[in-house]
């Protein structure tokens, strides 16, 4: 079954009962059951329900993986993977990582005994040198967040295999219908399904999903363990969200093309980061490991570097929209450094490039000549 079919029909089925086509929100807490311990799959909805069973399937579907979880945001997926962990081991992550990412491993996990290597994953010797007998996880970010870099999936693979170290690549800003880490080696796939999964900003939701059915049942064992699961009404706003992905993401990466390559002529821009452009420094293994497009996410950083010029900036946008988050159908301008990077050290973000002149779009489906010059006339304000 090919991609754009998976998003409508994979790992869906008609609701059994009915015959509805979409699956009923199933609001329920328990389910009955005709003697102790004989019910019919379900006993609990922490545990397990109808409507999140049907997006965990269609997660697992379209990510060519074995089991899907579907999560109470991004961040709950996230924290999962680290449950699989103990004391004393060691975690070596993308330097460039979404914020609250970062902050969950060096403000929570690291105070648990867990030690974390941040490194850029294109300096090969620099990662391969951080494995030790300690090494349980490798973590990774692509294209990251803010600045877009790239790690090479499947060279970061053949070393994992090599070492025994589970592998998780959080895929939110590719999604599924651009970049198949499972196929490239990975182990672990996580989304914040708030994004471009749900795809229409209404939504909390995240969502992992496992290669192999051992280590899906280890993960689906530690969120019914530790109860961070998704409530129905959520699991089927992503599930419908889900159903158009095929189409938004096209639309999303026709758009963040053009606006990339609008910025990058613009003289009041100092440099733009997009992996659809021939200037990035990783377009090569966009190349080879994205398919169908690079996606709707676009970072900027100004001539004049001055803060004061992004923050005008992101005051006069009409069409974007000022606010957090991303992946979401409407047009939306971010601060990193004053928003959703706050959270890592200054001088952190200095050392990474994270510059407090820095915009990020996250570029909808609106008619892309509406967002040009909605671009045009915030950078001449």
């Amino acid at each position: 079954m090919k991609f754009n079919t998976k998003t409508i029909h994979g790992g869906q089925h008609p609701e059994p009962s009915t015959g509805a086509v979409m699956p009923p929100v199933f609001q329920t807490s328990t389910f009955a059951q005709s003697s102790p311990g004989v019910h019919k799959g379900y006993e609990y909805s922490r545990a397990a329900n109808p409507t999140r069973t049907a997006l965990e399937d269609a997660l697992a579907s379209i990510e060519n993986g074995a089991r899907g979880l579907a999560f109470s945001s991004g961040l709950a997926a996230t924290d999962c993977v680290l449950k699989l962990l103990k004391p004393n081991d060691e975690v070596i992550a993308m330097d460039d990582l979404y914020g609250g990412t970062y902050r969950m491993f060096s403000k929570v996990y690291s105070e648990f005994g867990i030690k974390f290597h941040f490194v850029d994953m294109n300096d090969f010797e620099k990662l391969e040198s951080l494995f030790n007998e300690n090494t349980k996880l490798v973590w990774v970010e692509t294209p990251t967040n803010p600045l877009m870099k790239l790690a090479d999936i499947a060279k970061i693979a053949e070393l994992t295999k090599k070492k025994n170290v589970l592998f998780a690549v959080d895929n939110t800003f590719a999604t599924p219908y651009l970049q198949n880490p499972l196929d490239l080696g990975a182990d672990i796939v996580m989304h914040s399904a708030t994004k471009y999964l749900g795809g229409h900003s209404d939504v909390i939701a995240g969502a992992l999903v496992a290669k192999t059915e051992e280590i899906g049942e280890k993960l689906h064992f530690a969120q019914f363990a530790t109860g961070a699961t998704l409530g129905p009404n959520d699991a089927y706003l992503v599930l419908r969200g889900i159903k158009t992905l095929h189409l938004r993401i096209q639309r999303h990466s026709e758009n963040g093309q053009k606006v990339a390559e609008y910025l990058e002529k613009h003289p009041k821009v100092k440099r733009v980061y997009y992996p659809g452009l021939e200037s990035h420094p990783n377009h090569e293994i966009a190349k080879k490991q994205m398919h169908g497009g690079f996606g709707g996410m676009v970072s900027f950083t100004f001539a004049s570097e001055k803060k004061e010029d992004s923050i005008k900036f992101l005051e006069n946008v009409k069409v974007f929209t000022l606010a957090e988050s991303l992946g979401g159908v409407e047009s939306l301008a971010n601060h990193p450094a004053l928003m959703t990077h706050a959270s890592v050290p200054e001088d952190k973000r200095k050392e990474l490039g994270i510059t407090d002149d820095m915009v990020r779009l996250s570029v909808g489906v609106e008619d892309a000549e509406d967002l040009l010059n909605d671009l045009e006339q915030a950078l001449n304000s």
